[in-house]
């Protein structure tokens, strides 16, 4: 399973969309899109699931898949 910016790289790259483009699309800001694209969903700024819907609706991509590569891994217990 890719992680958010993999899936969000490899769509915008498909689709010869840079980050400008796919925020015109969807109308998240150009700044928030190059943050999940270079971090994921694990850098500083979150996306929600408006967002992710967008995104996946925007590159062709299942929903599922998008929000499967946007989960946080679960917290692994300490020793």
């Amino acid at each position: 399973m890719a992680d958010l910016s993999e899936l969000l790289q490899q769509g915008m790259l498909r689709r010869h969309l840079n980050a400008q483009a796919l925020a015109a699309r969807t109308g998240i800001r150009t700044p928030r899109i190059r943050v999940f694209a270079v971090e994921g969903a694990h850098g500083p700024v979150h996306p929600t699931q408006e967002e992710l819907a967008e995104l996946a609706a925007a590159l062709a991509l299942p929903l599922p898949e998008v929000l499967a590569a946007a989960r946080t891994p679960e917290a692994v217990p300490s020793a």
